[in-house]
């Protein structure tokens, strides 16, 4: 634990805030954003030794790329430090915050600022999404697709269904519980929708179809937004008499093939169906020195559409392969349960701009062990996992994050 790299403080902006429409940019949200964290973590800027960003898109949705340099462009202070941008579509701020990490491992740094951050609202709905087909394998996945994540995801689906049966009822269920979830988040982008008995139903006119399985409510908004995180050494702390709000216990870091039909085929015998998944899961797990998900109090999943969710159940361990329908009925995934899911709203919920999604994750498994999560805090949450995932699980990125 002393060599822990640790969380000093973070900020998110409002996921539920159109930039367009009030006025806002880019600029506007990275200035802000970095402001507001290094106040939280009560720093000057000026303490800042390097910067990275996570983003996934910003030249497709503003034309605005070379990202690394906006903290520079827009806060003099920060005019001659250190900065990179990463990508790694909806991973994009996991691979920011574990190249901070080696930094601060190496001794290189001992003070980073990782930034996540997505202005998504630029176009059209449709237009917006369509966007996102860069992160599928363009041609082989993207060809004759109309909506290429709802279907991606409809697609594990039908490989759950083949494999072991799949009610869709539990898929409706995950939808309902991340929107009722997000009521309690101040920074949620659905906090104010008015929920009623058929949002997450089978009710065409109120939750209409997108593809196949998938309804409206079994799938992400378009969302701008951002969030920041200072990492810290444990030497950084010691010399100034300083306490993190948590610590980054473990971590674990997969990557396969962009193609969907590649991971199916190659994983069709094993017993998970993403198998490279819970490989990040158990890495960050033994990293952490953990036996297994028992020892969590809470985790933070990537729910981009629900069938993600119903697969992190079970290559979690929550429950054996192809019955994560079991946690999700008897209530174990609750904010009161056995194993709390996404106490925030997660993606479905919350919002998932997507380049600050791992950021994201982060920062509410931090309030989770600080207790400071407010109306959605996890009673005695004192260890929390996040799990976060780029295109169809090509890239996969998993933190066990610890109370100090």
């Amino acid at each position: 634990m002393t060599d822990s790299v640790a969380i000093l403080g973070g900020y998110q902006s409002d996921f539920a805030t159109n930039l367009d429409k009030s006025g806002g940019s880019v600029e506007t949200l990275v200035h802000d954003v970095i402001q507001a964290t290094v106040a939280d973590a009560a720093i000057d800027l000026t303490d800042i030794e390097t910067i990275h960003v996570g983003n996934a898109f910003g030249q497709l949705y503003t034309g605005q790329g070379h990202l690394g340099a906006m903290p520079a462009t827009v806060l003099p202070e920060l005019w001659g430090v250190p900065a990179m941008r990463h990508e790694a579509a909806c991973a994009s701020s996991s691979m920011a915050t574990l190249a901070a990490m080696a930094e601060i491992e190496s001794g290189r740094y001992d003070c980073v600022l990782v930034l996540g951050v997505e202005q998504e609202k630029t176009m059209p709905g449709g237009q917006a999404a369509a966007v996102q087909e860069a992160a599928a394998w363009v041609g082989p996945d993207t060809e004759g697709a109309t909506y290429i994540w709802p279907e991606t995801f409809d697609a594990l689906a039908s490989e759950y269904e083949r494999r072991y049966g799949l009610d869709e009822r539990h898929l409706r269920a995950i939808g309902e519980l991340n929107l009722r979830n997000a009521k309690a988040n101040p920074n949620a982008q659905t906090r104010a929708w008015a929920l009623s008995a058929d949002t997450c139903s089978d009710d065409d006119e109120v939750n209409p179809v997108v593809t196949g399985r998938l309804r409206r409510n079994d799938i992400t908004q378009i969302t701008d937004g951002a969030v920041g995180l200072i990492l810290v050494s444990q030497r950084w702390l010691a010399e100034r008499g300083r306490s993190a709000r948590s610590v980054i216990a473990g971590w674990g870091h997969r990557t396969v093939g962009l193609g969907l039909q590649q991971k199916l085929t190659r994983n069709s015998d094993s017993h998970l169906v993403m198998p490279h998944v819970n490989d990040a899961i158990t890495d960050a797990f033994a990293r952490a020195g953990l036996g297994g998900v028992d020892e969590l109090d809470a985790i933070e999943t990537h729910d981009c559409m629900t069938p993600s969710e119903y697969m992190a159940i079970d290559h979690f361990g929550i429950t054996a392969p192809g019955e994560s329908w079991k946690a999700i009925e008897d209530g174990t995934l609750e904010r009161d349960g056995r194993m709390p899911m996404n106490p925030s709203g997660g993606l479905i919920g919350g919002g998932h701009p997507v380049g600050a999604t791992g950021a994201r994750m982060l920062l509410d498994a931090t309030k989770q062990v600080s207790n400071t999560a407010g109306d959605y805090q996890v009673d005695g949450a004192e260890r929390v996992a996040t799990l976060n995932i780029g295109g169809s699980t090509a890239t996969t990125a998993c933190f066990v994050v610890e109370a100090v």
